[in-house]
């Protein structure tokens, strides 16, 4: 087994990992590590909750040690280009952990905050920047920033830029760094329009694949329920009615669709909220709050609010609309079994679309077994969909619906985590008793709008 100590990382990111208890890399840290410290360009197919930021963060920050300088004077020595708020929180969270013993200072960047702090911020120069697109056009734009210093350049979640229309703001900036510099290149799946723009990005690049592109995780139990359209919401009251339903995040195809739905659930006495675009900060951060602490059983989002959102213990998704885009599939699904845990997702199909769940198929290259509950045919086949090993890490629902009939009270025991954690009921805090891996314990979820 590969440890940490086995990567050839420097004293004080050990120090920092151990501090947090951290020991063992995953493969994509095991993988990408050691090119990223020779200077090498490198291609990373990896879905959220591989544990990738680690995997740029540790050697970037001793890239950076190696040859001491002063941050240049409104700009940065390594720039994280990240699509969402919530996701660049979280990634500068990761290199100030990890680069804690190392003084190395770091920003964030994204919109509807006040820029005063970013500008004042930038004018001094920061070692790490980690910025969403738009704002950081805005910044080049007043010649608030300046790239030209820049030695690492990272693209995290390409795939998702691509989604919320960031390429041509990407191109744009990337026009501004200089020509030598090392390039990180991290999407979890691989469109045509992304494979050219990494192509245009990298040099012989090292290439680290720990999920095969536009597959689906093999530890998630899915399965297709054929419904009328204006029966899915009692349908999706109906499968809440299982207990083993703890913390389940469902996906509509638009923010009123998410709004209806999360009035319906909570209307039948199930907890529930939504979150998108259209509320405010204050609102999404309570959401999200109330998610991770067990205290909002089902959290209803569209993608893009979605996007970024980390919480452990998430045991089902429910795709209450199919996605317009197959790969937003993948996506949403992997909100669950994540970090080697197992987890359900279960999609609601209306004959009009049919054709969304084909594409779907083809591209994960598999059939997702289907049941029929038109005209109200009963539950069937649905008792089959269970995670394929014991679930972990599901916090007992301490609200709504969740006593389910016949029984079934023994399904909300605790149940241990690997790595020996135990999901506390209510979703209370996990107290770590032995070595962790990173993906499965990053920073905590807060919630930021999109740029």
């Amino acid at each position: 087994m590969t440890h940490f100590t086995d990567l050839g990382l420097a004293k004080p990111l050990l120090k920092a990992l151990a501090e947090e208890n951290y020991a063992t890399p995953t493969p994509i840290q095991t993988q990408a590590i050691p090119s990223v410290l020779t200077g090498q360009d490198l291609l990373g197919i990896a879905q959220t909750g591989t544990g990738k930021t680690a995997a740029f963060a540790l050697p970037i920050l001793q890239r950076l040690a190696a040859d001491p300088k002063p941050a240049p004077r409104r700009g940065c020595r390594a720039l994280v280009l990240a699509p969402t708020r919530e996701l660049a929180s979280q990634i500068a969270e990761s290199f100030r952990t990890y680069g804690r013993h190392m003084g190395f200072s770091v920003a964030v960047v994204f919109g509807g905050v006040k820029y005063g702090p970013q500008v004042r911020a930038l004018a001094a120069g920061v070692d790490i920047l980690v910025a969403t697109p738009g704002r950081l056009i805005d910044h080049i734009n007043e010649k608030v920033a300046n790239l030209s210093a820049v030695e690492i350049f990272v693209l995290d979640e390409a795939d998702q830029m691509l989604d919320l229309g960031f390429l041509p703001p990407i191109r744009r900036i990337v026009a501004t760094l200089p020509k030598k510099r090392q390039n990180l290149f991290f999407s979890a799946t691989m469109p045509t329009e992304i494979g050219k723009l990494a192509g245009e990005l990298l040099i012989n690049p090292a290439k680290v694949a720990v999920t095969p592109s536009a597959t689906t995780v093999t530890r998630i139990a899915q399965q297709v329920l054929f419904v009328e359209t204006d029966r899915k919401r009692h349908l999706l009251a109906e499968l809440l009615d299982d207990a083993k339903m703890a913390r389940t995040l469902v996906f509509t195809r638009t923010k009123r669709g998410a709004d209806r739905v999360a009035r319906y659930l909570e209307g039948v006495k199930i907890r529930a909220d939504s979150i998108h675009g259209d509320k405010s900060q204050g609102q999404r951060e309570r959401a999200l709050a109330a998610f991770k602490a067990g205290e909002t059983r089902v959290l209803v989002a569209t993608d893009i609010a979605a996007r970024g959102i980390d919480v452990d213990g998430v045991t089902h998704v429910i795709n209450y609309d199919l996605p317009n885009v197959p790969e937003a599939y993948v996506h949403r699904i992997g909100r669950t079994a994540r970090a080697g845990a197992d987890g359900v997702a279960v999609a609601l199909v209306s004959d009009d679309e049919r054709s969304l769940l084909k594409d779907i198929q083809k591209l994960t290259r598999q059939t997702i077994p289907a049941f029929d509950r038109r005209n109200d045919r009963g539950l069937g086949a649905l008792a089959a969909v269970e995670p394929k090993t014991t679930p972990d890490r599901a916090p007992r629902p301490q609200h709504g619906r969740g006593g389910a009939q016949g029984g079934k009270q023994s399904q909300n025991r605790r149940r241990s985590r690997p790595g020996g954690q135990n999901a506390a009921a209510g979703g209370g805090k996990s107290q770590p008793s032995g070595p962790r891996s990173i993906a499965a314990t990053q920073p905590a979820a807060r919630w930021n709008p999109v740029d």
